[in-house]
């Protein structure tokens, strides 16, 4: 299986994971091979490595505004930017910590 498919568009805007447990994230990250959006490894729930060692799908991009950098999890090295369908980011009006409503109080002391 491809590692990256350039015509696969974000799961959604936020960690599909997180959304569908009410749980939430610090950053995103998305899958370059299925555009499955997940939390970074600071987050509490650490989905996108998660998905990544469940499926095999070693690649993901930065999923915030501003970043394209990659990130190989079996090679554990960082890569350069991909050309992934839009959105390349979740909304900038989306706050990091996320999502609005969800994220506690003393969310510092919940990372990781």
């Amino acid at each position: 299986m491809s590692q990256v498919d350039p015509s696969v568009p974000p799961s959604g805007t936020g960690c599909a994971d997180c959304d569908a447990t009410g749980g939430w994230w610090f950053h995103l990250r998305r899958c370059a091979a299925c555009g499955h959006v997940g939390c970074c490894d600071s987050s509490p729930s650490q989905h996108a490595s998660a998905h990544a060692a469940a499926t095999g799908h070693r690649v993901a991009q930065s999923f915030e505004p501003g970043e394209d950098w990659t990130w190989d999890y079996a090679a554990g090295e960082f890569g350069g930017d991909l050309r992934l369908a839009p959105p390349t980011s979740h909304p900038v009006t989306q706050p990091a910590p996320g999502p609005a409503g969800r994220v506690p109080a003393d969310w510092q002391r919940h990372l990781h």
